[in-house]
């Protein structure tokens, strides 16, 4: 077997639709690698799976075909316009690899949903005759989960999934159903994923790595390159604040109070961390339908210098989040692909540059984050 899949929940979704058609372009030679971390000049990215290699699957709740999202995409400027019309047979081979349905957190079976889930991955692999396959969630970002007491252990979890008394959020069946079937796993998203105690558990009983949570996209991009500049020149700030204005699929549910929840939460940990001071930030999502699948941020950071001296900085970032995330959810596909094949397993910390909320990291710098990246890459994933 030789090759490596990459199995999307969330599949017709316009960050993962993004991704596959940048991927099907660059393997087309219709598209430059602009945005890629693991291809920036300097990067010790030898022995990761090229980009026009992978092959693509998934799960979605939504019926719409793959080619027609894309040229929702194309019309909406996330893609350049005619790309869709001339990947249109590569859009149907990976159209034929999306099984409409999935997990929604509502399931009266839920052993019985994760069994379906892992059966249509372990399908995936042995159809395309895969070596290893990473599955990666990009689903809608769900509301924070409260801790339960059948989360704690694996054997606990599986006793109330067998009894049907338990109900595991989407994010966490597909993590779940993910290290059943044998392969890595990355929560692009904050939703609560992989972070379950039960399931880290899982994945180290399977041999599986995993990574997360919530893709570091655009504004906290900036904050994660800025906040360390105040800590370095010993300035002290008072405030940031923050608004983030959205449309698109996921300014929709993010318009949700309880699903922006796990995403205000997600922002907020990096500045204060960062800094090692609480900081007064308000912080906003607001959902615009009129931007489309655009996104517009401002941030105001009020703070003191010499002498008590009050000055402030504040800075804009427009952008489409889709084309900011798409090559960053294929380099994390990459990654952990290569890091199965090198043997780790459980969380991987060397990867928390691509994330908000980073599993098993507990620094934000990014220049440090970028440092241990390459050191990893360097060192074969292991």
């Amino acid at each position: 077997m030789s090759g490596t899949g990459v199995w999307l929940a969330g599949a017709r979704g316009s960050v993962a639709t993004t991704a596959v058609v940048g991927a099907l372009a660059v393997r087309a030679g219709l598209a430059e690698r602009t945005g890629f971390v693991c291809e920036a000049p300097g990067f010790p990215g030898a022995g990761l799976p090229a980009v026009g290699d992978l092959v693509f699957g998934g799960h979605d709740l939504a019926d719409v075909p793959l080619r027609k999202r894309a040229e929702q995409l194309a019309d909406a400027g996330v893609l350049p316009p005619g790309l869709p019309a001339r990947l249109r047979g590569e859009l149907a081979a990976v159209e034929a690899d999306i099984v409409t349905g999935g997990a929604d957190g509502r399931t009266r079976d839920p052993a019985g949903t994760l069994r379906r889930l892992a059966d249509d991955i372990r399908a995936f692999r042995d159809r395309h005759g895969l070596d290893r396959v990473v599955v990666v969630n990009v689903t809608a970002t769900e509301p924070p989960t409260a801790p339960r007491p059948e989360h704690a252990t694996l054997a606990a979890l599986r006793r109330a999934l067998d009894a049907g008394t338990m109900v595991l959020p989407a994010s966490a069946c597909y993590a779940y159903a993910a290290f059943e079937a044998g392969c890595g796993h990355v929560d692009f998203t904050p939703s609560v994923g992989a972070r379950l105690p039960a399931l880290a558990e899982l994945a180290r009983e399977r041999g599986v790595p995993y990574a997360g949570n919530d893709g570091k996209t655009g504004e906290t991009l900036v904050k994660a390159a800025l906040a360390p500049m105040f800590a370095g020149r010993n300035l002290r700030v008072g405030s940031w604040a923050g608004t983030n204005l959205l449309g698109g699929g996921d300014g929709a549910n993010l318009a949700d109070p309880q699903a922006a929840a796990s995403k205000l939460e997600s922002k907020r940990r990096l500045v204060a961390e960062t800094l090692g001071y609480p900081v007064d930030g308000p912080l906003h999502i607001d959902y615009v339908a009129d931007l489309g699948e655009q996104k517009t941020a401002w941030d105001h950071v009020a703070f003191r210098g010499f002498l008590g001296a009050r000055m402030t900085l504040q800075f804009t970032w427009q952008g489409y989040d889709s084309a900011l995330a798409a090559p960053l959810v294929l380099d994390l596909a990459r990654l952990v692909a290569a890091a199965h094949a090198a043997g780790r397993a459980g969380p991987l910390p060397e990867l928390a540059y691509f994330f908000k909320d980073p599993i098993g990291a507990t620094t934000h710098d990014l220049a440090a984050q970028y440092d241990a990246l390459c050191a990893f890459a360097a060192r074969g994933c292991r």
